[in-house]
């Protein structure tokens, strides 16, 4: 680790430049169609445009423009009909009852953008993208079913997460948030017959097609309750044999409107909720979220409080890879790395519960900092754990991936390219197990991750057998840099010095009632954050994470926005699995790494 610690934090606007060269690069194409450049998102170039300029535009960013933005990385919506405060001054963006946002990543350029169109009540509608980009198609349904907003020429508009017989777009300000807003449940005969028609298994629907008149096709069920689908996730197979013909992902399973609690929910006592989203990542959750609100309020963090934030979040990294890891060989016929892995990540959770009081979730990050100081004697323990886990990490590597069942199991099962994974939207182990070097802590650090020593494993077929080896590799990598943060710990404040830190500093609470107050207000309604917009990605267990903050000057969130990884690469299924064995699928789904929460929200 570089001597420059204290200096960690990066600058205010560390991608002006890149976003720059965007808008004047844009400017020189002469193909791209009017558009209204926000002008309070310097660092995240926000790109207005009607609906039907915007299959036009799409295709100048992904195809005509210089280091072009391939991926589709996010498409979500905001419901505006509540909203006041629209930017950090009025009128700053065009008047629309609802809101299309569309996030765009350039892998060479490292930088994000994105483009809104506002649609007016009376027309919630606009063209699909999927022509465009294929991993649009889960997105737009997406949109579909909590807003309610119709995309001309999607394949098979219908719900993902509600059930069909679902009434209302849960995402809406208009529809309620709980269950005691509601009539009383009562499911009398005629609703029992209409929800088990809705049930019903009807292979157009989900777009397969029969065989012929005389013959057809074996469809069978994987899930939702398999061991081997990880979670409340089901998969329809259409078979010829053993073959698969096709496989189609249903989610929505797991589904708990984490998005919409967020808006009643005070930002600070939302925190815990973040945890369960990817609920093997721990604070990994927390992080993008109090980024983005610090951001938004213009909160800078102490430097220990950034070396600590890393070192948590590559504990964790730990500790959902070693799930992984052991869960993988077991899906693959290994029955004994995944007990040993499952002791090792009980001994990397003596050292979480020591730090923070909790194991799994816990909850542990805080708007301008951390919930309190490390503990005496936790060096030691982490130490300890540093020197265990190499030699353990060693045998596994002789157990598992050097062991020819598994690798005849997983070589060549499963195989994506780097184009594919772009088209898809694929991020984290899963991009980079095709061979392409690309880190969101390397290429757009954060937290101070730029004053780390560490590299970036990469494989070669982008294979199941590759993306188990990078998230095996990484994990030396996590040792490294809990190592440089061990042995370069800077001293110093824990929490910023900021009026919306939570909680404030304590002592100050007795200082005078004007302290106190502010102590009492934080702690129960929670702190005001001012107005605005804003998206921090991280690099977490899975791939990029982050989150869509808007506040509207309130002490709760307008809209919170999750982009998660595992929602994409699912979608990827079918692609990954024509034409193969079933057993191939166990073995694909489980070199995925997905948790379903991850997936639903």
């Amino acid at each position: 680790m570089r001597d420059v610690i204290a200096e960690c934090q990066p600058p205010q606007s560390p991608y002006r430049a890149a976003a720059e060269q965007f808008v004047a690069d844009l400017r020189q194409l002469a193909s791209a169609p009017a558009y209204w450049l926000q002008p309070d998102c310097l660092d995240l170039p926000t790109l207005w445009v009607e609906a039907g300029a915007l299959l036009p535009i799409l295709i100048s960013l992904k195809q005509e423009i210089p280091h072009p933005f391939r991926m589709l990385y996010d498409l979500s919506a905001i419901d505006e009909r509540l909203r006041n405060h629209r930017g950090r001054d009025q009128d700053l963006q065009p008047e629309s009852d609802y809101t299309l946002v569309y996030h765009l990543l350039s892998l060479e350029r490292d930088l994000f953008i994105r483009i809104k169109v506002p649609l007016a009540e009376s027309d919630l509608r606009a063209p699909s993208i999927t022509g465009i980009w294929p991993s649009a198609n889960w997105y737009e349904r997406e949109v579909w079913d909590l807003f309610g907003i119709g995309f001309s020429g999607h394949p098979n508009l219908r719900r993902i997460m509600m059930p069909e017989s679902w009434e209302g777009h849960p995402l809406r300000k208009d529809h309620h948030a709980r269950a005691t807003e509601k009539d009383p449940f009562h499911l009398d005969e005629e609703k029992e017959q209409r929800e088990q028609q809705s049930l019903l298994f009807k292979p157009e629907e989900w777009g397969m097609a029969r065989s012929s008149a005389t013959s057809d096709f074996m469809f069978l069920n994987l899930g939702p309750n398999h061991p081997s689908v990880h979670g409340v996730f089901r998969v329809a197979l259409q078979l010829d044999g053993e073959r698969i013909v096709d496989a189609v992902p249903d989610i929505g399973y797991h589904h708990r409107g984490a998005e919409k609690m967020a808006e009643r929910q005070s930002w600070h006592s939302y925190i815990p909720y973040t945890d369960r989203v990817d609920y093997l990542g721990g604070v990994m959750n927390n992080l993008p979220y109090v980024l983005a609100l610090e951001q938004m309020a213009g909160i800078t963090v102490p430097p220990r409080t950034q070396v600590i934030r890393v070192m948590l979040c590559e504990l964790f990294r730990l500790s959902s890879h070693l799930v992984f890891y052991g869960t993988f060989a077991q899906d693959v016929g290994q029955m004994s790395p995944v007990f040993y892995m499952f002791e090792d990540r009980e001994r990397l959770f003596g050292i979480v519960e020591a730090i923070t009081g909790a194991r799994m979730h816990p909850s542990w990050f805080r708007i301008g900092g951390v919930a309190m100081d490390l503990p005496d004697g936790w060096e030691q323990k982490v130490r300890e754990f540093l020197d265990y886990l190499p030699r353990r990490l060693q045998e596994y590597e002789g157990m598992v991936l050097k062991n020819s069942t598994v690798q005849r199991r997983t070589r060549d099962i499963g195989v994506y390219n780097t184009d594919e994974a772009i088209e898809w939207g694929i991020t984290g182990p899963g991009l980079r197990a095709t061979g392409l070097s690309w880190d969101l802590r390397k290429r757009r650090p954060y937290s101070g991750y730029d004053q780390f020593d560490f590299e970036i494993p990469t494989g070669v077929r982008g294979d199941s057998y590759d993306r188990c080896w990078v998230r095996a590799e990484e994990m030396h990598q996590s040792l490294r840099i809990i190592r440089q943060c061990l042995d370069n710990m800077p001293g110093g404040p824990v929490k910023a010095e900021h009026p919306l830190t939570t909680p404030p500093d304590r002592p100050r609470t007795m200082h005078d009632i004007e302290t106190l107050i502010q102590h009492f207000l934080n702690a129960s309604w929670g702190p005001v954050i001012p107005a605005g917009e804003a998206c921090v990605p991280v690099e977490a267990t899975k791939g990029i994470n982050s989150y869509q903050l808007i506040s509207d000057g309130d002490t709760s969130a307008y809209r919170a926005r999750i982009r998660t990884p595992s929602f994409p690469h699912l979608q990827m299924i079918p692609l990954m699995s024509r034409g193969l064995m079933v057993a191939d699928l166990i073995a694909i789904i489980a070199s995925i790494d997905f948790v379903m929460a991850d997936v639903d929200r």
